[in-house]
């Protein structure tokens, strides 16, 4: 493992540790919109990890979720979600994890996902392969999307936009086997590495929220396009990842709903 690998996964499990350690406990909230919220614990978390990035590499560039991004003209980047399924930490539901990428010149080289809660640790490198706690990860071998087990989730702005994927999960519901919605993309996108799901997609997720799952897909043998089966990137609307397989056929159904069904929302 790298010299940068080494370090993100003890950083990844020391801010896991942390929010471990404040799971049980009464929780500050505050809202960054209706429904999209943050604990002390996201604030405490990114606090600790920006703190240990900056002492050990002080000319990298950082994005965080919850501050001003930090750019110092490096090609080095850090990409981070202190704590990936907010809304799930604050209500006591066991579903949350700890994301850190690592990005040279353009391309996500690294990426760390840490359960602190289950002790599962999933890390990636370009070219390495991905792993959870040290055992290889090899997507799933299902072939037919009516035998699937899909994730996504909702945008924060469900409630106002029509395109609130909705549709989409309607449709998708009645063509695959099961549908799971658990809060957290980060583990979304690494339950699908390790074989747990079948295919994900979800629309206006964030460079944090996808940057470490995207290489741990890929590096298990998957693939990610855009929603619209394009090239994807941090930026992407959307994002669609499946074990391969069933890629072609997730594309079709999503590509053939209409994204701005008006009849979807009340």
């Amino acid at each position: 493992m790298s010299e940068y690998g080494e370090f993100a996964q003890a950083l990844a499990r020391e801010a896991g540790a942390l929010l471990k350690e404040r799971f049980h406990g009464p929780h500050r909230v505050a809202y960054k919109g209706a429904i999209n919220l943050v604990t002390e614990t996201d604030t405490l978390s990114e606090e600790l990890i920006i703190s240990r990035i900056t002492g050990a590499f002080p000319e990298h560039d950082i994005l965080a979720e919850e501050s001003s991004p930090i750019r110092k003209g490096s090609s080095y980047r850090w990409i981070i979600d202190p704590l990936d399924g907010t809304t799930n930490f604050a209500h006591g539901f066991p579903q949350f994890c700890v994301s850190i990428a690592f990005e040279k010149e353009g391309r996500i080289i690294l990426g760390v996902i840490y359960d602190p809660l289950l002790d599962e640790l999933f890390i990636a490198e370009k070219g390495a392969g991905a792993f959870l706690n040290e055992r290889r990860l090899v997507v799933s071998d299902t072939k037919d999307l009516s035998k699937s087990l899909l994730a996504t989730g909702f945008p924060y702005d469900i409630r106002t936009n029509p395109d609130n994927n909705i549709n989409y999960f309607n449709e998708l519901a009645l063509k695959v086997q099961a549908i799971r919605r658990a809060g957290s993309a980060a583990l979304d996108l690494a339950y699908l590495a390790a074989g747990r799901f079948d295919g994900f997609w979800e629309l206006k997720l964030h460079p944090w929220d996808t940057a470490a799952g995207w290489l741990m897909v890929e590096e298990a043998g998957g693939i990610v396009t855009g929603i619209d089966g394009g090239g994807f990137y941090l930026e992407s609307p959307g994002i669609a990842a499946s074990n391969g397989h069933i890629q072609e056929a997730l594309l079709s159904v999503l590509r053939e709903t209409d994204p701005l069904d008006h009849r979807l929302v009340r």
